[in-house]
């Protein structure tokens, strides 16, 4: 360990423009330590206590991601710096190293302690570091404003989405429901008129167990095939004096009731059969109505079930996943904004296994990749889905038939901000808040390939569980 001289430092285009007060300054308060080739100068993760300059030799600057040593920067230039490089902000916080300092080389390196170089700076620089706080708190604001800005919008097209989906069986089920009760009292009318008429217990127990023994309606009957049975009913009920026989029929057809079974009416009602056959027709319009209420609120409870697997509300927030389940929720959520015009194909590879994930973030780059898609066709193509095994990775592929990325911004897409929608159409952070849940969540990576007519972004996702789930 040993000083650098103030003429040396002054040779850095670092301190070049500082007097000689500063520079004996930094002399003074700083030291010259050599690493050996591959010696750490700094680890990522560690309390940041020193600012570091090259003198001479080579540095390295790399990230940890995910258990992966990624490269950031190389570079032998004197006065490049690292380390405590924030120092200047807030002495009262506890600043980590963001990245790892390695000598690639035999170096020798400049250091100064941290706190030391952020009251130096406050000090010489007032008005700089004024601006440069201002800057770096500013920034990060306006990016947690707008990241949640940008969450909102999704959600709210999420809700707008699932109101609309749930309105039409929620619509049914009242409506069923308000109709259930007027043909309860009709069927409970027509049965004490008929016991009325003097029918008497054995015949009118005959007619309530023919409800239960009567065939299910035939399957996918032509229009043909219909017609010719209602025909065939309400000619038989009209020769038997059935009042408003052709009205009646539809619904007794549609119910699977034919002249075989209008026959075993007529054996157990006798001579009151209209009003037994009026009778039945209402008991089967109450069945009717059932049903609808039934799959009106099966449909509820289905979409209800997609919202909560797009949320996950009741899953632990890192667990292994089926990836399917979750794109399939997306595009129940998503229903709404899939026009007409666009035929959404899946293709999903049966030997993926579940994936370690953090499943509602996951949605979350789905929704913003779906959206974009469809934002690219204009209301009109092809969205495909597709997964598949690459490697030790779990792939998703979102593709378009859309307008396709320009060449040009293929390299921007995940920049923060950046965006090629009109203004007020697009905030520039879908991509970027997709690429940070992807790479820096879960240790993937996003591709994406596009011309006019076939864009697709690959989604890859490792296999393998990670030691940091803490979030």
């Amino acid at each position: 360990m040993s000083k650098a001289s103030p003429e040396e430092l002054r040779g850095l285009f670092l301190f070049e423009d500082l007097d000689e007060e500063k520079l004996r300054w930094l002399s003074q308060y700083g030291t010259v330590e050599e690493y050996p080739a591959d010696g750490v100068i700094c680890a990522q993760g560690d309390p940041a206590e020193y600012f570091y300059v090259l003198l001479d030799g080579e540095m390295v600057m790399s990230q940890n991601v995910r258990g992966h040593g990624v490269e950031i920067s190389r570079t032998a230039r004197r006065g490049t710096y690292g380390g405590a490089v924030q120092a200047y902000l807030d002495d009262q916080i506890e600043q980590r190293y963001q990245h790892t300092l390695r000598a690639s080389r035999p170096s020798r390196i400049f250091v100064l302690p941290a706190r030391k170089f952020g009251k130096a700076v406050r000090q010489w620089f007032p008005m700089a570091t004024h601006l440069l706080a201002g800057i770096f708190f500013g920034m990060s604001t306006l990016r947690r404003t707008v990241d949640q800005r940008e969450r909102l919008s999704a959600l709210g097209t999420i809700t707008a989405g699932l109101t609309h989906e749930l309105n039409n069986p929620a619509a049914a089920a009242a409506r069923a429901s308000a109709e259930l009760g007027e043909r309860l009292l009709g069927a409970q009318r027509s049965l004490a008129d008929l016991a009325a008429r003097g029918v008497d217990c054995t015949h009118l127990s005959a007619l309530v167990s023919l409800r239960p023994k009567l065939p299910a309606p035939a399957a996918r009957r032509s229009p043909m095939e219909v017609s010719d049975a209602e025909d065939e009913l309400g000619d038989w009920l009209e020769e038997h004096g059935v009042p408003d026989a052709w009205d009646l029929a539809p619904g007794l057809v549609a119910a699977g009731v034919g002249v075989e079974e209008a026959g075993e009416v007529a054996a157990a009602a006798g001579e009151h059969l209209p009003a037994a056959v009026r009778w039945l027709a209402e008991v089967l319009e109450v069945a009717q109505l059932q049903e609808e209420i039934a799959e009106a609120t099966g449909r509820i409870t289905a979409l209800l079930d997609s919202a909560r697997q797009y949320s996950q509300l009741d899953r632990a927030a890192y667990q292994r996943t089926d990836l399917r389940g979750l794109l399939d929720s997306t595009l129940t959520m998503l229903k709404r904004k899939i026009g007409p015009d666009v035929t959404v194909k899946t293709d999903y590879d049966a030997s993926l296994p579940p994936v370690p994930v953090y499943a509602a973030e996951l949605n979350q780059v789905w929704t913003n990749l779906i959206v974009n898609a469809l934002y690219a066709m204009q209301g009109s193509g092809t969205l495909t889905i597709r997964t598949a095994l690459e490697n030790d990775h779990a792939l998703v592929e979102i593709g378009d038939t859309g307008v396709g990325i320009p060449e040009e911004h293929l390299t921007r897409i995940f920049t923060p901000f950046f965006t090629t929608k009109p203004v007020g159409q697009g905030t520039g952070l879908g991509l970027d808040i997709s690429w940070r849940i992807v790479a820096d969540r879960h240790g993937g990576d996003i591709r994406v390939e596009s011309l006019p007519g076939d864009t697709r972004f690959q989604v890859l996702l490792p296999l393998a569980e990670t030691s940091d789930t803490d979030g």
